[in-house]
């Protein structure tokens, strides 16, 4: 009987959070996989892969806990119909109700902090840093703030 692939989620945010995801490629390929980003104006080149759109959200605007709970079904929705085994993301807040969803449902999540922070914490690794299955971030300074973090070097 034939092993079954494992099929990973990949969920970033746009702009450099989706770039730096998207550096993952190789790992892409070895995986039944899919992305999750935001609908922006902006569309990635994917060939080939199934990619799934969040709403964008900024903490800053009144509507964004609205746009959470949005997401939270969406996240539901593509959950239901790909069933990942794990999801690898890079953030930031349009992402966490699918890693949530991800960790209620028994799946691994795997977080990899900016690489644009040096010194200090994202917010959304800072809260993710609790329920991470794996955390990894791309600099060993960062090993201060999360102790218990793998630094394997930048993505890029």
């Amino acid at each position: 009987m034939a092993e079954k692939k494992m099929k990973v989620c990949f969920a970033a945010s746009s702009g450099g959070h989706l770039e730096q995801i998207l550096m993952l490629r190789p790992l892409m390929q070895k995986y039944d996989s899919f992305l999750v980003t935001e609908k922006t104006e902006y569309r990635p080149a994917v060939d080939g892969l199934r990619v799934y759109y969040l709403h964008q959200v900024n903490r800053k605007e009144k509507r964004f806990p609205l746009r959470l709970i949005r997401n939270a079904f969406r996240s539901l929705v593509i959950l239901h119909r790909e069933k990942p085994d794990a999801v690898i993301t890079t953030g930031v807040l349009a992402t966490i109700p699918l890693c949530l969803l991800m960790k209620l449902t028994g799946r691994k999540l795997i977080f990899i902090e900016s690489l644009a922070d040096i010194t200090s914490p994202t917010l959304t690794g800072k809260f993710l840093y609790r329920y991470a299955d794996r955390f990894y971030v791309q600099w060993e300074s960062m090993l201060k703030i999360y102790p218990n973090a793998i630094c394997l070097g930048g993505i890029y």
